[in-house]
């Protein structure tokens, strides 16, 4: 299933806050995205809508397994673009910042021949 960028942006930020900290909320979003407070307040409830997402009681953040799966794949694709462009000669900053406009928009096929003809760099 195709989703909107930012909501593959805001479930790649859950996974990476999850495994910066161990816990999740709203304003770790905030502070990692740069978004203002009522921005992720919506996302959150579209994504918990949706079901890629859930929230307890105390405001912590869960990723359920179709949001999951998604944040896995974003996350995976950002890492392997910015090693393949560091390898390259770009500069870390920008790799990282390029990465993250490719890695919505590769396509599978794409993506797994970029691998297979970087292996070892990534």
């Amino acid at each position: 299933m195709k989703i909107q960028e930012s909501a593959e942006n805001y479930l790649e930020a859950i996974l990476m806050i999850k495994e910066e900290k161990g816990e999740v909320r709203s304003i770790d979003i905030v502070n990692k995205l740069n978004f203002s407070k009522p921005s992720v307040s919506v996302a959150m409830k579209h994504l918990e809508e949706n079901g890629y997402i859930e929230r307890n009681a105390s405001g912590n953040i869960f990723l359920l397994p179709p949001g999951r799966e998604i944040a896995e794949t974003i996350y995976e694709r950002h890492n392997t673009l910015t090693k393949i462009l560091i390898h390259l000669g770009v500069n870390p900053q920008t790799a990282r910042e390029d990465a993250c406009k490719i890695e919505h928009d590769i396509s599978d096929e794409s993506f797994e021949a970029l691998k297979k003809h970087c292996k070892g760099v990534v």
